[in-house]
């Protein structure tokens, strides 16, 4: 577990922000920073070099994705990877029609891509959820039409950690004939990436590599056009000099983060499931929100009544616990989650816990430990009392 400053006896709970560096992206990185700082594109040695670190990075990023590694595209963000995927899946399909499908509970990036969409001219049909976050599939399968250009689906919830049916989907979307987008920036190297569906959108992140590293993956036959203009690196699909040692870093950290997952997965669950069970217990008038079973193993988040949720995540800032509130993606802001509005649930006093891959369990028992009188406390200074 990272340090945390002053070393406070409390534990960093934000691995859905980004997980803490794994050691084996810190190794590759440095490693490539020496052998790997030159331009791919050239013929002489050095760039060799550098071109075969970034192919071996893209066939051992493919190898864990399940696809060719000719598919893969590495970006400067997940954020680019999914607006490069809706924009130019759009921009490819525009003589099938201008219509977009996506869930109402999407990460903000793809909600900005739908956004500008509209400004365009385009059309956006937005699909709503269950209290659990989880997609309404016959809503969905009924909004695709046949001037529908691109659907989307994020693998998994960002916010509540709820498991979409990905595969339903991708299976009704293919007898559509329309192609479909996964935004799986929460779930690769934690769970198996599901089928069926046209293009991904990934972030090294989130799974221990460098930030500024991105996947775009688009399966072969796969209409895409870029919305930029053209540019010669990554295959035509990804504009800029290639950042290799980053590419090298990320690949490093996915293969040896999917194989912890194997073990770290279930202790990570059955410490969610701890969590889940307890805090409704401690604490009065705490609704936890989210899919209990078909979730990510990492993330539970819940919803306190009476308390401003910047409030409690400033105080257990002050005992040394890490954790997020609300979207992760627009956390700077005082509008409620869209995520829990569209689910119908509490919005008020929320927290997100996300554990880390090498949370151990005294971790989550010192939190469980201070959160009933930390809720206790702002609930009493701003004149509220509960049973």
């Amino acid at each position: 577990m990272p340090s945390l400053p002053g070393d406070r006896p409390g534990a960093y709970f934000d691995a859905a922000s980004t997980e803490p560096p794994h050691p084996a992206a810190r190794e590759a990185l440095l490693g490539a920073l020496d052998a790997g700082w030159a331009d791919p594109a050239r013929l002489y040695g050095a760039a060799r070099g550098a071109r075969l670190l970034l192919d071996r990075a893209r066939a051992r990023t493919a190898g864990v994705l399940g696809v060719r590694p000719d598919e893969v595209y590495f970006t400067t963000s997940g954020t680019q990877a999914v607006h490069l995927a809706v924009l130019g899946g759009l921009r490819a399909r525009r003589r099938a029609g201008r219509h977009l499908v996506i869930g109402e509970v999407e990460h903000s990036s793809v909600l900005h891509a739908a956004e500008q969409h509209e400004r365009e001219g385009g059309e956006v049909t937005r699909v709503g959820v269950d209290r659990t976050g989880r997609i309404d599939v016959d809503a969905f399968a009924a909004a695709l039409r046949p001037d529908t250009a691109l659907a989307c689906l994020q693998s998994a919830n960002h916010e509540v950690g709820t498991l979409q049916p990905v595969d339903e989907v991708a299976a009704i979307c293919r007898t559509a004939r329309v192609p479909l987008f996964v935004d799986a920036a929460q779930s690769v190297g934690r769970t198996d990436v599901p089928e069926g569906w046209s293009m991904l959108a990934a972030s090294a992140h989130k799974w221990g590599g460098p930030a500024g590293v991105g996947l775009l993956v688009v399966r072969k036959n796969t209409r895409w056009r870029s919305p930029l203009p053209d540019d010669e690196r990554e295959g035509r699909r990804v504009p800029g000099f290639e950042n290799v040692p980053g590419a090298v870093a990320a690949a490093a950290a996915l293969t040896a983060y999917r194989e912890e997952m194997v073990e770290a997965a279930p202790r990570q669950s059955a410490l969610v499931d701890r969590i889940r069970a307890e805090v409704p217990r401690r604490v009065p008038d705490v609704e936890v929100v989210g899919d209990p079973v078909r979730r990510l193993p990492h993330i539970v988040t819940f919803s306190c009544l009476y308390v401003e949720g910047e409030a409690l995540l400033t105080e257990l800032d002050r005992l040394g616990f890490a954790v997020s509130s609300g979207s992760s993606c627009t956390a700077d802001t005082l509008r409620p989650s869209h995520v829990l509005e569209a689910m119908k649930v509490i919005t008020h006093g929320n927290v997100r816990v996300s554990l880390p891959r090498d949370v151990q369990a005294p971790d989550v028992d010192r939190f469980l430990a201070v959160l009933p009188d930390t809720v206790g406390r702002l609930r009493r200074s701003a004149g509220m009392t509960t049973a």
